[in-house]
């Protein structure tokens, strides 16, 4: 995956992008358009997939997965970088202790504390993000823990368990599993609804998107895509789904009033990770075999591309200093 962080002074708005093909992170002014520093892992072997960021936009935290994608052969990452995004470097290293391919971040403002999917150990883990060090773990119940989301309380965690093809429900305070939900053969990548009702991951075997009812913890329906499906994100006003379609070289854009999808937009192949902008103008895509990150106007849905490292693939927006890290 390709890490690109835009930040281009004290209070600018910054889009983060992470580079899978040359472990380096870009940095990235979203309103010109263009790379203005890159930032190197110095991970030999071994590089990150996905990023998160500080409520203040200081500090990022780039797990280092390892050397494969999800359940290949290979190097096992161990631990994960802190970056200080004003210098651009390197500032410390969260130990894990072993080989846990640590994949997905994110920051929970409501408890402060940052989780981390630790797939190998069937975990997510609990990291203080201003100390760097490990508080707890909260099993999830399966293997390949892949992907993370949360409830916009915080108090509800669901991973993708990719090779299992399930979801895990996760009680975050009380760290302890709720529930496994059997979905497909495989899973690939998970979001939630703007009013926590629905969490999708798409069938990477089949042309669609499992809808869990997260009252129920159970799939209950099916949206038919264009295509398998891989990363996907709601607008902010909750009208729409936009869903990665990487064969294809397409987003699709699921009406979540009717669950089917209304329109598609062509963007460069294999696109991964879907961010929406706070303004809600604009979705960005990163598309890995390009290095190209996808600019989708969200009235007019035509596309710009924004030039950004080999394999692009986790991103996050990162409005201002001031501001809270959006993915």
């Amino acid at each position: 995956m390709s890490l690109v962080v835009c930040l281009m002074g004290a209070r600018a708005q910054s889009l983060l992008v992470v580079n899978q093909g040359d472990a380096t992170v870009s940095v990235i002014d979203p309103q010109t358009g263009k790379q203005v520093a890159t930032i190197e892992e110095h991970t030999p072997g071994v590089h990150g997939h996905e990023i998160a960021v500080s409520a203040d936009g200081k500090t990022a935290f780039l797990p280092i997965y390892g050397s494969v994608g999800v359940g290949k052969p290979g190097i096992d990452g161990h631990e994960m970088l802190v970056l200080d995004l004003p210098s651009r470097r390197i500032i410390d290293h969260v130990e894990f202790g072993h080989g846990v391919r640590p994949h997905m971040p994110l920051l929970d403002e409501a408890s402060g504390m940052l989780y981390v999917t630790t797939e190998l150990d069937k975990t997510v883990t609990v990291i203080d993000p201003k100390t760097h060090r490990i508080v707890g773990t909260i099993p999830t119940g399966a293997e390949q823990s892949h992907m993370l989301i949360l409830s916009h309380d915080g108090k509800t965690g669901y991973t993708a368990n990719v090779g299992p093809g399930s979801v895990s429900v996760l009680d975050m305070r009380e760290r302890k599993t709720l529930a496994v939900i059997p979905v497909a053969a495989e899973v690939q990548r998970i979001a939630i609804s703007n009013d926590d009702k629905w969490v999708f991951t798409s069938d990477p075997k089949q042309p669609r998107m499992a809808v869990i009812d997260t009252s129920t913890h159970k799939v209950a329906k099916w949206i038919e895509l264009p295509g398998m499906g891989y990363g996907a994100k709601p607008t902010t006003d909750g009208k729409w789904l936009l869903v990665a379609i990487p064969a294809a070289g397409k987003v699709a854009v699921v009406d979540l009033a009717t669950m089917t999808v209304k329109n598609t937009v062509e963007v460069p192949l294999a696109p991964q990770e879907v961010v929406i902008r706070p303004d809600q103008k604009v979705a960005y895509v990163s598309c890995n075999t390009s290095g190209k990150v996808a600019a989708i106007n969200l009235t007019t849905w035509k596309t710009d591309l924004i030039a950004a490292g080999p394999l692009a693939d986790g991103m996050i927006w990162v409005p201002s200093r001031k501001g809270q890290p959006v993915r």
